[in-house]
């Protein structure tokens, strides 16, 4: 079993992934994101360090997740806190022309070598509730993000998620505090563990 956790900065991807693997006694993969040289230079200039964070992102990610891919891992759970398809979702949002016919082609390469996701959760979050947990974890880099950005972010997210062809369940991060709240977080972990190993169309609560 094969779970990934997914939404745009700040949504709570981390805490919910480790709440899932523990529930699972599943094996946890996060997001490698401070080892990444442009990602601060990035917020200041994207239009200079966009190609160099999008493909060190994109190198970095396949990396990180192609041992998913061999079947002998898979004897327990796997639960991540990112999608590989996330590096396209920002790549679509800051690259522009040439940069990303390029990045694209690498991507297209890359992808089918990867496990695909027994279900992905898709973490929804207006810009308000994602700067109050951004501004919250204290990333030095993250600081002074601007809303129109992460509001843009959600867009992108959410028109990938509109075709999304794999199981999904889809979770509005900005009703629930799944981290100090219990109820919320029980709630949380019925919904997730009611679709583990389900098919068919994909959920929304």
């Amino acid at each position: 079993m094969y779970i990934v956790v997914e939404g745009p900065i700040g949504a709570g991807k981390t805490s919910l992934s480790r709440l899932l693997a523990e529930e699972l006694s599943a094996s946890l993969t996060l997001e490698v994101v401070e080892e990444n040289p442009f990602l601060a230079p990035f917020y200041t200039d994207p239009e200079r360090y966009a190609f160099n964070v999008q493909v060190f992102f994109l190198l970095s990610r396949f990396k990180q997740l192609s041992h998913l891919s061999q079947g002998s891992l898979f004897s327990s759970a796997v639960v991540s806190d990112y999608m590989f398809d996330k590096d396209f979702i920002f790549a679509s949002m800051n690259l522009r022309e040439a940069e990303f016919d390029l990045y694209r082609d690498l991507y297209a390469h890359l992808k089918p070598r990867l496990a695909t996701p027994d279900l992905t959760v898709y973490l929804r979050a207006e810009p308000t509730v994602l700067l109050a947990r951004i501004e919250k974890r204290g990333r030095p880099f993250e600081a002074g993000m601007d809303p129109e950005y992460l509001r843009a972010l959600g867009r992108h997210y959410d028109e990938y998620f509109l075709t999304y062809p794999g199981p999904l369940l889809v979770l509005e991060a900005g009703e629930l505090d799944f981290v100090s709240k219990p109820a919320d977080r029980e709630r949380v972990l019925a919904e997730v563990m009611g679709r583990v190993g389900a098919a068919g169309p994909a959920g929304r609560v």
